[in-house]
């Protein structure tokens, strides 16, 4: 018996929408997309140098790239911007959510409900508008959405309400998107990401959030007692984009080195 022809990865036509590009995890994200045939539209917020050695690592990789400045706050613009993306490339197959700001590690009892608000007004309702925006797309090509979110949602880690609270909306987004937008073959799941030594991991140890206490601790909180990178956790972003994993909708996949066992 002959076996079945397979599927490619990602359609040859359309682009692959990338929200955070410019940062660690997203940057990888993007490389990987494109070592798989992807063209790529990238935002960024503040950081436009981030961005640029992104969209040059794409071209290197023989793949087209638009780069746009967006705040995710601002809901006509992250619309604006997706519609470009899909007006320029034919068309977005794949919208990858992997932006989050930094965040201050305190106690519940000494955060800041204004830096409560924000953050939730960046990351969760951020990515609320980016999948307003591209869902008339993903329709179109029966497409998938992926977003990062945090292992804390299963084992909560001290001090880390900004980021749990909003990744646990942001989780339950995706798994709405599955519920709902399955019949018109639109896919979405999640990516749980620990610690690792990429992105974010090089602003919180400048600021004191992380020090070596700290990380030894969480390399010893983890399986496999270490912490990941980028590229490990880009590997099963792009695999649950993929035609590969077309039969997984409303998950969350943790790539944490084991801490949320």
């Amino acid at each position: 018996m002959t076996a079945p022809e397979r599927l490619p990865d990602f359609p040859s036509s359309g682009c692959a929408v990338v929200i955070g590009g410019s940062g660690g995890i997203g940057r990888a994200i993007a490389l990987q997309l494109a070592e798989r045939g992807c063209d790529i539209a990238l935002n960024y917020f503040s950081n436009v140098g981030g961005a640029e050695e992104t969209a040059t690592r794409v071209r290197r990789a023989g793949r087209e790239v638009h780069v746009g400045q967006v705040d995710l706050r601002d809901e006509a613009l992250v619309k604006q911007f997706v519609d470009e993306a899909g007006q320029h490339f034919g068309g977005v197959h794949t919208a990858i959510y992997a932006a989050g700001p930094y965040i201050p590690m305190r106690f519940v009892s000494q955060q800041p409900a204004a830096t409560f608000r924000e953050v939730m007004e960046h990351d969760a309702f951020g990515c609320y508008q980016l999948v307003q925006a591209a869902l008339p797309h993903l329709r179109t090509t029966k497409g998938s959405f992926t977003a990062i979110v945090t292992p804390a949602i299963r084992r909560y880690a001290t001090k880390d309400i900004l980021s749990a609270a909003p990744k646990a909306a942001i989780e339950q987004i995706v798994k709405a998107i599955a519920a709902e937008e399955g019949r018109f073959g639109v896919r979405a799941n999640a990516v749980g990401v620990g610690v690792i030594t990429d992105g974010l991991y090089h602003a919180l140890v400048e600021r004191g959030d992380f020090d070596e206490r700290f990380l030894e601790a969480s390399r010893q909180a983890k399986a496999l007692k270490r912490l990941g990178t980028a590229e490990e956790v880009a590997e099963g972003v792009v695999f649950l984009a993929s035609a590969r994993a077309r039969w997984i909708t409303g998950q969350t996949l943790m790539i944490d080195g084991g801490y949320a066992l």
